[in-house]
């Protein structure tokens, strides 16, 4: 809970759309760049320019180690995970080739593909269980001779349903096809090894798990795929400027223009921040939340909660309904009676709405993070009693 006796408090339960509050660490970083760096990376020769190139690989450094990246200049950054997912799209699709991915996929990787299918891709899209969960044989019955990618969340940002990346990455490797995985939820959340999961391409975002700043993120690329990737975008890196050919390494190519040193900064101190808690530690704390709020909705009356029910199934994130209430007018009720701030709707994942049979009204999600304590689990709880017992809202 935040703010002062003067203001309506706030319980904040929408970290899976961004985390809040962030470390002090966070903050600091990026102050202390504002304040005594400042210069732009990899432009210039002179000592703040090189200060500023050493804040930008301790933060690739410290997401290889997070993240199981290879080597950390194949850590390369983007605004967000939608940019990365699209490059991990555009960049290595073509009309003609044939790509698989699941039913409980965000529009960050629903959208480039549907786009590439007007172009000329043939798309599978696999069936997924009511509770979210995707067969790994399933998958495999639905590659081809020319499926040259699998496209999968790690965990759905409507259920939190985590799903079975390790053994789809064994397939898609014992296929000799590219495995792209969205973990836009999952970064720093949910262990998550590139390396020993056999994920060519990791799409990751600053600003949730990791505890950085919006208008981050990146793309973890294998070996095999920083072959096969092109960019999105082309133009100055700050090396190889004496050609107009665009470099053909890691990170340059993937990194045209100035870079957001300053957010990119922030990123690498909530990187940090995630590495010294230890993220099995952070998991426990957030199944033992998860699973006092999965408990407590299903002992209140009319509530409907979606997903597999089981916490340790799951990131810390729960949909729910009240029957024969509208999801919007719920999270407006929790927002303006309570100061409960929540997700209502789609989430911008129709597809998995459709897939847990809550499209076209959605759902009203709870995100927890790092930060939330058992006692805001039980204030929540409290306040969706009272509007399942209201008539009308």
């Amino acid at each position: 809970m935040t703010g002062t006796d003067d203001e309506k408090r706030i319980l904040y339960l929408d970290n899976a759309a961004t985390s809040f509050p962030k470390p002090e660490e966070t903050l600091e970083a990026m102050i202390r760049f504002t304040r005594e760096v400042g210069a732009s990376p990899g432009r210039s020769g002179h000592r703040l320019s090189i200060e500023a190139g050493r804040v930008v690989l301790d933060a690739r450094m410290v997401l290889a180690e997070l993240l199981g990246a290879e080597d950390p200049l194949h850590v390369a950054f983007a605004k967000n995970a939608t940019e990365a997912l699209n490059i991990a799209v555009f960049g290595l699709l073509e009309p003609g080739d044939h790509a698989v991915t699941s039913g409980m996929e965000h529009n960050s990787v629903m959208r480039p593909l549907r786009e590439m299918e007007k172009r000329g891709l043939s798309l599978t899209v696999v069936p997924c269980s009511p509770a979210g969960v995707v067969d790994p044989g399933d998958i495999r019955k639905a590659l081809r001779a020319d499926t040259k990618a699998i496209y999968l969340t790690h965990a759905s940002n409507v259920t939190g349903t985590l799903m079975p990346v390790a053994e789809i990455g064994g397939i898609a490797r014992e296929a000799g096809v590219l495995f792209c995985v969205d973990a836009a939820q999952t970064a720093g959340a949910v262990p998550l090894d590139a390396g020993s999961m056999n994920i060519d391409l990791v799409a990751f975002t600053g600003h949730k798990s990791l505890y950085g700043p919006q208008g981050t993120g990146g793309l973890v690329l294998s070996r095999e795929a920083e072959k096969r990737v092109r960019p999105l975008l082309m133009g100055g890196t700050g090396s190889r400027s004496e050609s107009e050919e665009h470099p053909d390494f890691l990170p340059d190519r993937l990194e045209s223009g100035t870079q957001n040193a300053v957010g990119i900064a922030g990123l690498g101190a909530g990187a940090r921040f995630v590495t010294e808690k230890g993220v099995p530690s952070i998991r426990k704390k957030e199944i033992g939340l998860t699973a006092a709020l999965i408990g407590g909705l299903r002992a209140i009356p009319d509530v409907v909660v979606y997903g597999t029910g089981a916490a340790e199934r799951q990131t810390p994130v729960v949909s729910f309904n009240i029957r024969e209430k509208r999801p919007s007018d719920v999270s407006l009720a929790l927002d303006e009676e309570f100061g409960i701030m929540s997700r209502p709707g789609l989430q911008c994942a129709p597809a998995a709405h459709r897939t847990i049979g809550t499209f076209p009204a959605g759902t009203v999600r709870l995100s927890l993070g790092f930060f939330n304590t058992e006692k805001d689990v039980e204030t929540v709880l409290r306040a969706i009693e009272q509007l399942s017992s209201r008539k009308g809202l």
